[in-house]
């Protein structure tokens, strides 16, 4: 059974950081690009950030480019999301997602879901 769980949400003053982690088991991490979502209430999901296997190619919503950072460690079949500067826009529920390509990721899609965690930014 595949499982992808979020850790490290919580609520932070605008110009703060918070790192996101997913731990995942049940997956065979190093056949899987990784990505981030991120839901606020009452819009839509979307696409925040996503990292090949080789860590060779990464992109990100223009939202988030230069603010947040994601990375993995194959050996621990987990992937971060380093957030920093954030702003009272970012708040939302951040899922990360499993996908054969990172192309479907920025299509709004991926194989496997995480549950989310609660990011909340105050102004």
């Amino acid at each position: 059974q595949v499982q992808l769980v979020e850790s490290g949400g919580g609520t932070v003053q605008a110009g703060g950081s918070l790192r996101l982690s997913c731990a995942t088991s049940g997956l065979a991490f190093t056949s899987y690009p990784m990505g981030w979502f991120r839901q606020a209430a009452g819009k839509e999901r979307e696409f925040v950030a996503a990292m090949t296997v080789s860590m060779g190619t990464t992109e990100y919503a223009d939202s988030v480019k230069g603010r947040f950072t994601i990375s993995r460690d194959n050996a621990k079949n987990t992937v971060y999301l380093q957030m920093n500067s954030l702003k009272p826009e970012d708040t939302g529920v951040y899922s990360c997602a499993a996908s054969a390509l990172i192309a479907i990721m920025r299509g709004g899609t991926a194989r496997y879901w995480g549950k989310g965690t609660q990011v909340t930014v105050s102004s």
